[in-house]
């Protein structure tokens, strides 16, 4: 099976992520691990499951994935089995009890992100993920990396593929 993960990364603290969930799918898939401004149509055709994450800039993914999944046409999309993750300040760990609602009413980049990829026909393998930096230009908090890696593997099992 062919795994795409794609991600955009503001400071470093996203592509950490990506790379993190590329490593352990890499032992079961062929995985191509690409930064958003690199993906073609080829390679959704080459995939059967798409691994996708982008930086919560402003409550949304940022311009950069938004600009790619405007692009995404359905016919590359459809049936394909998906899997979203994002970067984000935990909610815990914001002083400001505005700010925490606004995060709690528009949400974050990877439900975005996975409503889209939805609504052009694709599947969800497991309901979208964030992983958390300590503020806002990073670093991921300690054990993110490792989260991740444990994600990927939740997402090789949901798709029927045992991981080492």
């Amino acid at each position: 099976m062919n795994a795409l993960v794609i991600y955009d990364s503001v400071f470093g603290n996203t592509k950490e992520i990506a790379l993190a969930i590329s490593e352990p799918l890499r032992a079961e898939l062929n995985v191509k691990t690409l930064y958003v401004k690199e993906i073609t149509p080829e390679h959704l055709g080459w995939a059967q499951l798409l691994v996708m994450g982008a930086p919560t800039r402003a409550f949304s993914p940022s311009e950069d994935m938004k600009k790619a999944l405007k692009g995404l046409s359905k016919q590359n999309v459809t049936g394909l089995k998906i899997a979203v993750f994002d970067t984000r300040i935990d909610e815990q760990d914001v002083d400001s009890s505005k700010l925490r609602f606004l995060m709690r009413r528009f949400g974050y980049a990877a439900e975005t992100i996975e409503k889209k990829l939805v609504k052009k026909g694709a599947i969800v393998v497991l309901p979208a993920k964030g992983f958390y930096v300590q503020d806002s230009e990073g670093p991921l908090k300690d054990g993110e990396p490792q989260r991740a890696k444990e994600w990927a593997r939740e997402i090789m099992t949901k798709i029927g593929i045992s991981s080492k």
